[in-house]
């Protein structure tokens, strides 16, 4: 059984506005015994990967979780997972075959995967793509689905490391269903007993990334409001608010529909980090909110 460090479970991807700080805190709040947990808003499946962690740790493991269905709209980030699960040797080599030399010629060998996946829709270069491009921020232009993220200045981790995490993460989604869906599909199969956890784009900040250009969280209130009728717990991650607490970026919940909320401190956002790079910020910790049904 996979054993990680008091500080969680690694990054597979490289991916804005992930959970991976927070997973563990985040799964603190689930309830003790789940039939079916649904992520529809998969991303990097940090809080996928805690849970399962937790599960794995566990001195009664069968009590957690019976099974995962975990699901997103952008079909290469699932077939990621894909490979992650059933063949992540060929995940493994293929990461190796690319950033061994990417340092000698990195904005050249960048501008190459990206343009191959934008021709082929490979998943494995999508992989690659979420270890180099800009800060993680996976964008896709609207008019054509064209991925225009610049390449990022940082060092992508080592082949050998990758592999560590590879290993680690097979491990962890051995339980997991991988789909490719909308939230809409996905969340219409929770009913009595099973767990939904939303972390959808957030409707103050993430318009530019993937798939946030069409969503409607009025859409997705309705989907929660029809878990919840059929008795399926479904816990909500969204903005609350920003500048230590200061100031309310959240949104209108409608009345009845949650029964509590906490407030997750997710520190400097990663989005406000780029846009003021250079600048000293004080008080400027971004707090979600954690909504639940029950």
């Amino acid at each position: 059984m996979p054993k990680t460090s008091t500080r969680g479970v690694p990054q597979l991807l490289k991916w804005i506005g992930n959970k991976q700080r927070f997973a563990e805190e985040i799964v603190q709040y689930m309830p003790e015994k789940i039939d079916t947990y649904f992520e529809p808003f998969l991303g990097s499946g940090a809080v996928l990967a805690a849970l399962s962690n937790s599960k794995y740790n566990s001195l009664a493991p069968d009590t957690l979780y019976k099974k995962a269905i975990a699901s997103d709209v952008l079909e290469p980030l699932i077939n990621i997972f894909e490979y992650v699960k059933k063949d992540p040797d060929i995940l493994v080599q293929y990461y190796f075959d690319h950033i061994s030399d990417y340092e000698n010629n990195k904005k050249d060998n960048y501008l190459k995967i990206r343009e191959r996946f934008n021709t082929t829709r490979n998943p494995l270069d999508f992989a690659l793509l979420s270890r180099t491009c800009y800060s993680g921020i996976i964008r896709f232009r609207k008019s054509d689905g064209y991925m225009s993220t610049p390449v990022g200045p940082h060092k992508p981790i080592s082949p050998l490391e990758f592999e560590k995490r590879v290993k680690l993460w097979n491990q962890l989604v051995q339980d997991t269903v991988f789909i490719h869906s909308d939230f809409k599909q996905i969340m219409s199969m929770a009913g009595e007993g099973d767990l939904v956890y939303c972390d959808p784009p957030y409707t103050h900040s993430q318009s530019i990334i993937y798939g946030a250009q069409t969503f409607d969280i009025n859409k997705l209130f309705s989907e929660i409001a029809s878990c919840k009728r059929r008795g399926a717990k479904v816990m909500l991650s969204i903005n609350g608010k920003r500048r230590s607490g200061n100031e309310d970026i959240g949104v209108q919940v409608p009345e009845g529909l949650f029964e509590r909320e906490v407030y997750v401190n997710c520190g400097i956002s990663m989005i406000n980090r780029l846009q003021r790079t250079g600048q000293i910020m004080i008080n400027e910790d971004v707090h979600d909110k954690l909504l639940l049904t029950w």
